[in-house]
């Protein structure tokens, strides 16, 4: 079968894509055959503009609608067909730690990112870390990524998530009524949008350490702007943190 190229790229004459593109249909079909692979669609979308905007509206989706597509149909059933911060950046929260520099958020210690395999993101481990009168919003949290003897820190987990909605959610309505600030330098990993702290806005109920099986003063997280979810905490050893479960 012969593929015939019917776009060209007119974005810039510097462009590499100067012979015009596959159709989407067939990059569609490709990446399709290749399970949606996250590290064919990031290459593909540094080739240039035209990949980068097929990679936003329709590559990304797929591959979260195939790694997540439970959670994918409940972020989507208020009626929204796109997702706050856009789907480039909820497949790479899926799949990867963002890690902490010294100095940054979380500002004592210096762990690398990295992507992480398989994660578990739970609509019911999200209600643990919403305040009471919050509860009806919806929140996926993940399980933590366990980053274990790191010197003075101890063994430490990062979490992140997403809110549904997050726009219209009591948790920004809550952040806003109470003059929570955003971070003056640091903006979240995935999208780029700037940041509240949950534990300045006082904002982080004791259920959260239960759930993540760390200390109780050992915990602090994020929210930025679209409502995507990173934070920190040191775990307890795996008997205590068995037992805090138990107490949950």
């Amino acid at each position: 079968m012969t593929i015939m190229k019917v776009y060209r790229c007119v974005h810039s004459a510097s462009c590499v894509c100067t012979k015009g593109h596959l159709s989407e249909e067939v990059i569609f079909l490709l990446l399709q055959h290749l399970n949606w692979n996250p590290k064919i669609i990031a290459s593909l979308s540094r080739v240039c503009k035209w990949f980068d905007d097929l990679a936003k509206r329709v590559l990304w989706k797929e591959f979260c609608r195939t790694r997540a597509p439970k959670m994918m149909l409940d972020l989507q059933s208020s009626g929204s067909h796109s997702i706050d911060g856009n789907w480039r950046a909820l497949g790479k929260l899926l799949i990867y730690c963002s890690g902490c520099t010294k100095g940054g958020l979380f500002s004592n210690t210096n762990i690398p990112g990295h992507f992480a395999q398989r994660t578990r993101f739970s609509r019911t481990s999200g209600k643990s870390f919403l305040l009471p009168k919050c509860r009806s919003d919806v929140l996926y949290v993940s399980d933590p990524c366990e980053h274990l003897d790191q010197g003075e820190e101890g063994d430490v987990g990062f979490f992140r998530g997403v809110f549904k909605s997050f726009g219209v959610s009591k948790v920004r309505k809550m952040l806003i009524g109470r003059g929570a600030r955003l971070h003056p330098t640091e903006v979240c990993p995935y999208c780029k949008a700037k940041l509240w702290s949950m534990l300045q806005a006082k904002m982080i109920p004791q259920s959260a350490s239960c759930r993540l099986g760390s200390y109780d003063d050992a915990i602090e997280y994020y929210v930025c702007l679209n409502g995507h979810v990173l934070g920190i905490c040191t775990l307890l050893p795996l008997s205590d943190s068995e037992e805090a479960s138990d107490l949950e």
